[in-house]
């Protein structure tokens, strides 16, 4: 194969992509980065790579797969025309393929908690069946065996406790700050909460709590990763999370897991997997809490609009908010339940909407009153005007205006 050939391979994707060599290098430096690597790039380096020059490592390896997380499809360094790069590459479930019990989850759990090796290898985002194959084995997996450990000091139920309400405000400086600093704190409280389940006696009772623990501190890591744009690393918290989850016998949780992973394959054009995601938590849980499932309704109804099925994003959505509406089970809701209400539930489903090409004004036609939503209308139907040539803004325009005539009686 010519260097020309070569090269063209790059050019054709970047110019796929609408990315300048400088941006390539841009995102590299920061995918680099980010993968926990001190190397970076001169920004006009790619030139010389898309003219023939074939990259040195591990910038080989560095490229495909922040191409293949970009592009949605996997690209190889073979598919760029190059040899093979010498960085250790492996897919995002690589060590986490593991028995569904306490055992296998305690496996996975020190699998994504050694730090050390996890910066020493490139993980692969997992696409099309690979990315849905674990909800597909959580759905199935029997309950097996006790969580109970018989040796080591004793653990109470009180330090559950106390490690639950440490995660929960993990969970609330989420809301407020998130980004790398936090996942490392959380890490941190994972890898404390992993050894006391390998070290430590417990009950049953308490090691399924512990396991619910480290499955939910799995998930906000996960979660974090995700919004870092660290889709692979995510993905590998989220697979031991739902083996936590199930080891804990907490179907809740675990279907949670599940619609933070049909988000993830929402956001990166996964559109079909993220409908598969979304209907197993759905079909995975049983539905104690009306909290719980008007929040996996929810989760369906995004998947469904953007794969453009309206009829399935809109039961869903009936779904939720009838579930709103139901008697609270005694127990309440998960603590992580703790965003959604009904105006949650609300701005969720005009996403929807949004997504599906109805702008959902008519929802506000007898039913919201409020001048402060009045007012936002207003504004909004002002500053539209300019473009009423555009047929979606005046179809907009026409429907907003007699609620607006309505609002001022």
């Amino acid at each position: 194969m010519t260097d020309s050939m070569t090269g063209s391979h790059l050019a054709g994707l970047l110019a796929a992509l609408g990315w300048t060599p400088e941006r390539l290098a841009r995102r590299l430096n920061t995918f680099a980065e980010q993968q926990g690597r001190t190397e970076r790039i001169h920004p006009k380096t790619p030139y010389k790579w898309v003219t023939g020059d074939t990259p040195r490592p591990p910038w080989r390896a560095l490229t495909a797969a922040l191409l293949t997380e970009v592009m949605h499809r996997e690209i190889t360094p073979g598919g760029l025309g190059w040899p093979d790069d010498d960085l250790e590459c492996l897919p995002a479930d690589a060590g986490l393929v593991v028995p569904w019990d306490a055992e296998g989850t305690l496996r996975a759990l020190h699998t994504v908690t050694q730090a050390g090796a996890m910066d020493r290898r490139l993980f692969l985002l997992l696409l099309g069946s690979a990315a849905t194959s674990p909800a597909h084995e959580w759905l199935i997996a029997h309950q097996n065996g006790t969580t109970a450990r018989s040796a080591g000091a004793r653990v109470p139920m009180q330090v559950v406790d106390h490690l639950d309400q440490i995660t929960d405000r993990l969970r609330r400086m989420d809301d407020q700050l998130g980004g790398g600093q936090l996942l490392t704190l959380v890490h941190q409280h994972l890898r404390y909460v992993t050894g006391l389940l390998d070290q430590r006696r417990y009950t049953d009772s308490v090691g399924r709590r512990l396991h619910s623990t480290a499955g939910e501190l799995l998930r906000l890591a996960g979660f974090l990763c995700f919004d870092s744009g660290l889709h692979a690393r995510a993905q590998r918290y989220w697979i031991a999370a739902l083996h936590a989850a199930h080891a804990a016998g907490d179907r809740a949780l675990g279907a949670n897991i599940l619609g933070f992973q049909s988000c993830q394959a929402k956001d990166i054009g996964q559109t079909r997997e993220a409908v598969t995601l979304a209907e197993t938590a759905r079909t995975g849980y049983r539905g104690a809490s009306p909290t719980v499932t008007a929040i996996l309704e929810l989760r369906a109804a995004e998947a469904h609009a953007n794969e453009h099925s309206p009829g399935q994003a809109r039961q869903a959505i009936d779904a939720a908010f009838n579930a709103l509406s139901d008697t609270p089970s005694s127990s309440g809701p998960p603590d992580w339940c703790y965003w959604m209400d009904e105006a949650q539930a609300h701005a969720q489903a005009g996403y929807c909407y949004l997504k599906l090409g109805d702008h959902a004004i008519d929802a506000l036609s007898g039913e919201v009153d409020s001048a402060r939503c009045i007012g936002h209308l207003s504004r909004l139907v002002t500053g539209l005007a300019p473009y009423r040539r555009s047929t979606g803004v005046a179809e907009f325009l026409d429907h907003a205006r007699p609620l607006l005539t309505t609002g001022t009686h």
